[in-house]
């Protein structure tokens, strides 16, 4: 069974948990095993002050009780009106699940209920999984691309994608 609901404090540990593993899986293979190793470990402490600075913005999916995605979202910090899903991280032992797709559902319904029409995201262009995935939920590429700084100069291309709420 798939459960979905906003975080909340005591989850902070948790949310970095599936953020590091599914960061690791995705995006490590991208950087020099010294820079992603760091970048892993930061990703399991930073959650806690999330939930905190984000109250209501922030989802984590439970399958048969164990928590094993998070989607974080908000408004657009670059496309007025519109809302941005931030960070969408499963751990990879729920790949394949069905839990993803449970929780972008529930990640656009809360999306709506904030009065967002539309949503857009950023993934990185050589990630194929991620991509896939959201065209399967409905998101289709806008053409827009950028480069993201994932710190020390270590960059990636990424590409949006968007669809109504």
């Amino acid at each position: 069974m798939i459960e979905v609901r906003l975080a909340e404090a005591a989850d902070g540990d948790v949310l970095g948990e599936i953020h590091a593993a599914g960061w690791a899986a995705a995006y490590a293979p991208f950087f020099p095993p010294e820079f992603a190793s760091a970048n892993v470990a930061d990703r399991l402490t930073r959650w806690h002050k999330r939930i905190a600075e984000h109250p209501g913005e922030i989802l984590l999916a439970a399958l048969d009780g164990r928590p094993l995605a998070l989607s974080w979202f908000g408004p657009s910090p670059t496309r007025d009106g519109l809302g941005e899903v931030i960070g969408f991280y499963g751990h990879p032992d729920g790949w394949g699940s069905g839990i993803a797709a449970a929780l972008m559902t529930a990640t656009l319904e809360h999306m709506r209920a904030n009065g967002f029409a539309v949503a857009h995201l950023w993934t990185a262009r050589d990630t194929p999984q991620s991509r896939r995935f959201y065209t399967k939920c409905g998101f289709a590429e806008t053409g827009a691309t950028r480069t993201h700084d994932f710190g020390e100069g270590h960059l990636l291309a990424q590409v949006e994608y968007q669809r109504d709420c």
